[in-house]
């Protein structure tokens, strides 16, 4: 991948196009707006596959078949977690983070900041067990929070094995593992759980950061896919594209009319057509638990979370023309990766949002 597309570090050094590199070369000041910079963000883990998909398209399209490339036509992008990546926008060099978690519109207008989904996706529960084939076990919503609140420790329990009567399940410790870090797929995880169990909502509810009874922490991803892979009898939480790349095996899950239904495109869509975007200030929905026969129960979306107040409006319009032009030409790319792109019409909605002037706005 290209060096300027997905970085993670804390300081780059200033790259300066040919002009301003010109500019220098005969000792002539530059001021700030001289610089060419990449459009930076960071934040989710969840949909970074789908931000450097689209951060090549971007690259792409702005060289229009030509040789030379600016650096103000790269995006720059840093895994760092949702909740991380709201936390950086504090840094005046960010220009947008990416969370699974929305804003609230109190809060947005409190810091002068838009909001905006730029994709949908579903979180697999991933298993690492012998003589289980790709979907072939069914798990229920209360199953999965006993699991996590330590009530279910076999893969042999009866309460696994009365609703999958047709399999031959091991008499191996269920080896749970979460994420440590600030994610915002932990939250879509422990919000399908406070909405399935109340013993989970009271005693820890939904959040990007938890203090799990149980189980084995680890940071990103893919040290979550990893841990899977690498010890029998586990079971995990992650994004449902990034599982099947990763070639494990997941569990179909219950919904609310009680069908077991895969993670994959098809569920998302149906949790996605469930919900009223236009009725949430900022687009600030939850897909979760959404009811349908072939809705999958556990999905979200992920959010740009945009800085305005403060900045230039080519600064932030810089970041509507990057995901103007991912909504445009990227869909196929974002189904290729097992994620689902936004519907037309609510596409229309965020371009319209984006016309407001950032304090009409707020």
């Amino acid at each position: 991948m290209d060096r300027f597309l997905l970085r993670i570090c804390q300081k780059r050094p200033v790259v300066l196009d040919i002009f301003s590199a010109a500019l220098l070369a005969t000792g002539l000041a530059l001021t700030p707006a001289a610089w060419a910079e990449p459009i930076r963000g960071a934040g989710s883990t969840f949909a970074a596959p789908v931000i450097a998909k689209w951060a090549e398209i971007y690259k792409t399209a702005r060289m229009d078949g030509g040789d030379f490339s600016s650096p103000d036509w790269t995006v720059d992008y840093e895994l760092v977690g949702s909740l991380a990546g709201l936390m950086r926008l504090d840094q005046p060099e960010l220009d947008f983070a990416a969370t699974d978690v929305p804003v609230s519109h109190a809060e947005l207008a409190q810091h002068g900041r838009q909001q905006f989904p730029i994709v949908l996706g579903s979180v697999a529960i991933a298993i690492n067990l012998d003589g289980v084939a790709q979907g072939q076990l069914n798990l229920s919503g209360p199953l999965l929070a006993d699991i996590y609140l330590g009530k279910i420790q076999s893969w042999s329990d009866p309460a696994i094995k009365a609703i999958n009567p047709d399999l031959v399940l091991p008499s191996l410790k269920i080896s749970p593992i979460h994420r440590k870090d600030g994610s915002g797929t932990t939250y879509m995880f422990t919000e399908y759980l406070s909405s399935v169990s109340a013993e989970w909502k009271t005693k820890y509810g939904a959040d990007t950061l938890i203090s799990w009874p149980l189980g084995t922490g680890v940071e990103g991803t893919q040290n979550l896919i990893l841990a899977v892979k690498g010890t029998k009898g586990t079971i995990a939480y992650a994004e449902s594209g990034q599982v099947e790349r990763a070639s494990l095996f997941f569990a179909a899950v219950q919904n609310k009319s009680g069908k077991f239904v895969e993670p994959g495109p098809e569920g998302v869509r149906a949790a996605q057509n469930a919900v009223d975007w236009l009725k949430a200030e900022d687009f600030a929905v939850s897909l979760t638990d959404q009811p349908g026969d072939a809705t999958y129960p556990i999905c979200g979306a992920t959010f740009a979370v945009v800085p305005t107040i403060g900045k230039s409006s080519g600064r932030y319009r810089r970041v509507h023309d990057f995901f103007r032009l991912a909504f445009k030409t990227g869909s196929r790319d974002a189904e290729a990766l097992r994620y689902v792109p936004l519907s037309q019409p609510l596409v229309s909605e965020i371009e319209k949002y984006w016309l407001k002037e950032p304090s009409a706005a707020r």
